[in-house]
């Protein structure tokens, strides 16, 4: 580890691979099931589990309020919360390109501590590859995550049903607007960052609270606007949304003025969309604003029976337009 940055030998396995571990890796994410160091951890669970896993290749790698190990924590504790599960357990699978210096690195995977201990979870096993320079853009990560079911949910898209309300726990495209505006050297207002952060926590009191909750997504790619589009289609209902009702930053409204984007369709790494009976969805908002990432959740709409498969909006001069699936990747490296 002479040098400040990665070497292919970082990667081969030998001294310079073990000197990594010691050096970086486990004083990071040490823990008495990783630090067995053998090819996979012997995990404790009970019950029913959930199993997720994601890859992130963000660009640019450090943005304000978050940077690529941060999201590679929160996105797979998300993927497992929005299951109705505890999460337990992630791995960890870095590819670093040569040359990537050890300071990122370092800010990179204290990121990623810093946000499983949160969640309360543990990196308890994972691996690192290397290779040339040029070939990986600094660094891909990939987290894979289990967790215990919640006793008695039975979270899916299709269990949305007409009358069901829909409910968003914040502001949407902050996420999106951090990492365009610094893709492409805009400023932006200093409340304006990543809103990256692992919802587990907001789920469980949710759960707690609208026990009969039937959908539980984290709009990532594709927005507000993909999740729904997927549930109305999973569920055979139809989703009216209310756009007075969807909270939107004024700064990030402007950052979609500049560049041409609905905010409905930028990407989101800290929010949860909830589709909870008419009857407990009060007590599930109330929960959601408990939570610190819920404080300005909102009810924006309710499942109908009407234009199946299909999602409206109700403009704020009271026509309704049809919310269109994406096509395609509208943001790409968003992740």
């Amino acid at each position: 580890m002479a040098d400040d940055k990665v070497t292919m030998a970082h990667g081969a396995g030998g001294r310079m691979s073990h000197a990594l571990m010691e050096e970086i890796i486990l004083p990071a994410f040490g823990n008495p099931l990783l630090n067995e160091l053998h090819d996979g951890a012997r995990l404790e669970m009970h019950g029913e589990i959930a199993f997720t896993t994601d890859s992130y290749v963000v660009r640019p790698l450090f943005f304000r309020g978050g940077n690529i190990g941060k999201l590679a924590v929160c996105g797979t504790v998300n993927d497992l919360a929005m299951t109705g599960a505890v999460p337990r357990y992630l791995s960890a699978g870095v590819i670093l390109e040569e040359g990537f210096p050890f300071e990122d690195l370092r800010k990179i995977v204290a990121a990623m501590r810093k946000a499983a201990d949160e969640a309360g979870v543990a990196i308890v096993t994972g691996d690192t590859k290397v290779v040339e320079r040029g070939k990986a853009d600094g660094i891909f990560i990939n987290t894979a995550g289990v967790g215990d079911l919640i006793a008695g949910t039975r979270i899916s898209p299709k269990a949305a049903k007409p009358g069901m309300k829909v409910l968003l726990s914040g502001t949407i495209g902050d996420h999106a607007a951090t990492v365009l505006a610094g893709r492409h050297g805009l400023a932006l207002p200093s409340e304006i960052k990543t809103d990256c952060a692992p919802l587990a926590g907001l789920t469980q009191a949710v759960l707690a609270a609208a026990p009969h909750t039937a959908v539980l997504r984290d709009p990532t790619r594709g927005g507000v606007a993909a999740v729904l589009n997927e549930i109305a289609e999973a569920s055979g209902c139809g989703i009216l949304i209310d756009e007075d009702a969807i909270p939107v930053r004024e700064a990030v409204r402007g950052v979609c003025d500049l560049l041409g984007f609905d905010p409905l369709y930028l990407a989101n790494e800290g929010k949860c969309i909830a589709i909870v009976p008419a009857g407990e969805a009060d007590a599930a908002l109330e929960a959601m604003r408990a939570s610190p990432y819920g404080t300005q959740a909102a009810i924006i709409g309710e499942v109908s029976e009407e234009a199946a498969g299909q999602v409206g909006l109700r403009t704020a001069i009271g026509g309704i337009r049809i919310v269109d699936m994406p096509l395609g990747n509208i943001v790409p490296r968003i992740c």
